[in-house]
């Protein structure tokens, strides 16, 4: 166990949005995937992804290319009992996509995952540790896809982290809670040390406003995140993903994941 003097409030992060553009990978997937399960018919765009996103419980990318072919044929007058979908053929489809072909290799990554543009570096997690703010990770993405990038292309040594397998869904806020409580453990930190979490996604600041109705005696605060294809946008598409994010929790939002820093931690307000 090793201890942060004076440590000034727990920071978790999301990784896909946030540490790297998934614009060109998962969410590529997630279109061609809905493409493919709808014989060629339709294609979301991302537009059409982040309104579904905006619903709060579509995290799970498997799940959210599901849900876009149902509502597909749902649209074409079919009811969900008269699409014949098998959930396992959507997921094995889409990782050999995003991860490539060879899913029995778990060396092999050679799919839409090598076009990710990393969105910070190690050293702002050395700059963190520096400023007394210990630090981890909550993601909706699998182990193995979570730690290619925090581990294989940030350098990160074995960092703190939830992943897909290790807790529900968010908003459900569990694995945020088994991220703290780590930390906590291995710093020796305060039980009340406030939570920041740092996201793109509305149920990434749903999983704060549920964190913090459950455990009121520690501040919990969401931190939003544009996402590179937001950023990149039209001021108005901006303007309404970010008022989303506020709408849903955020106490801040940020147009990089390195604006979060220990200057902006005292003007955060849940």
């Amino acid at each position: 166990m090793t201890s942060l003097a004076a440590p000034r409030a727990i920071a978790v992060f999301d990784i896909d949005g946030v540490l790297r553009d998934v614009g060109n990978s998962y969410r590529r997937a997630l279109a061609d995937t809905v493409e493919e399960f709808t014989g060629g018919r339709y294609r979301p765009t991302s537009e059409d992804i982040d309104r579904l996103k905006g619903e709060g419980q579509w995290n799970n990318d498997w799940e959210g290319s599901q849900e876009l072919v149902y509502r597909y044929f749902e649209a074409q007058g079919k009811s969900r009992d008269a699409i014949a979908l098998d959930y396992d053929q959507i997921v094995d489809f889409f990782q050999r996509r995003y991860r490539g072909p060879r899913l029995d290799d778990p060396n092999q990554w050679t799919g839409y995952i090598t076009q990710e543009p990393l969105l910070v570096d190690a050293a702002y997690f050395g700059e963190l540790t520096r400023d007394r703010i210990p630090w981890g990770f909550f993601s909706g993405a699998t182990q193995g896809s979570a730690r290619f990038v925090l581990e294989r292309r940030l350098g990160l040594n074995n960092p703190v982290l939830v992943a897909m397998e290790d807790a529900p869904g968010k908003p459900d806020p569990t694995g945020l809670w088994a991220v703290v409580a780590r930390l906590t453990e291995q710093h020796g930190l305060p039980t009340d040390l406030p939570v920041i979490y740092a996201g793109d996604t509305v149920a990434d600041m749903q999983t704060v406003v549920q964190a913090r109705a459950a455990q009121p005696q520690r501040r919990w605060l969401g931190v939003g995140v544009l996402p590179p294809h937001v950023g990149a946008g039209a001021e108005t598409y901006r303007r309404a993903y970010r008022d989303a994010l506020c709408e849903a929790g955020a106490s801040a939002v940020v147009s990089g994941v390195t604006e979060l820093t220990a200057s902006l931690i005292p003007t955060l307000q849940p």
